[in-house]
């Protein structure tokens, strides 16, 4: 239980660390050592598979891809204005441009869009009080959430070795993704399988 509690606290850390850190390169070494930290607790619940998974697939390939991808766009640092003008004012283009169905680049759109970043501007009106009010969801969500764990007793893991249940297993994880969670898991496939041929096509249209 000790271990656990220690592994979390560092992930949580980790976890801030990758939102904080002004250089991208050292969120994403935040981002790693979350990863391990994770697969770390999987291992105190016995489940040794699940966490082979996490530093294979997420710590060993999804951040190595991360770190390629910020060295090919450079890895400056980036100011606190910069970067929030920068994360919300992409995501209420992005919101503009799907309202307006496909982005076609017109004048209107790009009105809006200018419109939306002067919101998400940290100098902007709006700004202060939309970043106040998901502060307090979440602080709210997050509340709730620890105190069902509590009052439920869910909010630490299951003593004893979960290994003898057949958790974290191969043939365990094998057998819930294709009974209780078949359809989950062919919409996930499908979701992949688009990604891929939006991907051929955007290629083919821009060669």
């Amino acid at each position: 239980m000790f271990l656990f509690i220690v592994f979390a606290a560092i992930a949580v850390v980790a976890a801030l660390g990758v939102i904080l850190s002004r250089k991208p390169v050292y969120s994403a070494l935040f981002l790693l050592l979350n990863f391990a930290t994770l697969a770390a607790m999987y291992i105190l619940l016995q489940a040794q598979f699940l966490a082979a998974v996490q530093i294979i697939v997420y710590a060993g390939a999804i951040v190595v891809l991360f770190l390629f991808v910020v060295m090919l766009i450079g890895g400056g640092e980036l100011g606190p204005g910069d970067r929030e003008t920068s994360r919300q004012g992409a995501a209420l283009r992005s919101l503009v441009s799907l309202s307006n169905g496909l982005p076609k680049g017109d004048k209107e759109t790009r009105k809006q869009g200018d419109a939306a970043t002067s919101l998400a501007s940290p100098h902007g009106s709006a700004a202060p009080r939309l970043r106040g009010s998901l502060a307090l969801v979440l602080a709210v969500l997050l509340l709730a959430a620890v105190g069902y764990g509590l009052v439920t007793g869910h909010l630490f893991p299951v003593q004893g070795n979960a290994a003898a249940f057949g958790q974290g297993s191969v043939e365990a994880i094998g057998a819930a993704l294709y009974t209780d969670y078949l359809l989950p898991f062919e919409l996930t496939s499908v979701l992949l399988l688009v990604g891929m041929v939006g991907a051929v096509v955007l290629a083919k249209n821009e060669g």
